[in-house]
């Protein structure tokens, strides 16, 4: 099978897009350094699949759509990556704070009329 890595690389600069994101902050939340995320959309570096699996976490999609772009990832998966990534960037303090305020939201009887 052949892998177009430009359209990889393409797939990758939209769906960034979608997020609103510059490619400065993906570097930073992935890892990566400086203009590779370019190279990558351009289609002029390969990435590894360590990388790959980076991006796929701060783009909140799968593999499969940034490679193949097949979008499988049901609704909940894309929820929970999300939240995911927002509690990933806390720090200890904060974590626990979004933990017990999660509890007490769990706690709360709603009733629906």
């Amino acid at each position: 099978m052949y892998l177009d890595y430009k359209k990889v690389g393409s797939r990758i600069a939209a769906r960034r897009k979608e997020l609103g994101l510059k490619q400065w902050q993906v570097n930073e939340m992935a890892g990566l350094s400086d203009k590779y995320l370019s190279n990558i959309e351009r289609g002029t570096s390969v990435m590894s699949l360590d990388v790959l699996m980076k991006l796929c976490t701060v783009l909140q999609t799968t593999p499969d759509n940034l490679l193949l772009g097949a979008l499988t990832e049901p609704a909940h998966e894309k929820e929970s990556c999300l939240y995911n990534n927002k509690i990933r960037n806390l720090n200890e303090t904060q974590k626990k704070l979004a933990s017990s305020l999660l509890d007490w939201i769990a706690s709360l009887n709603f009733s629906t009329q």
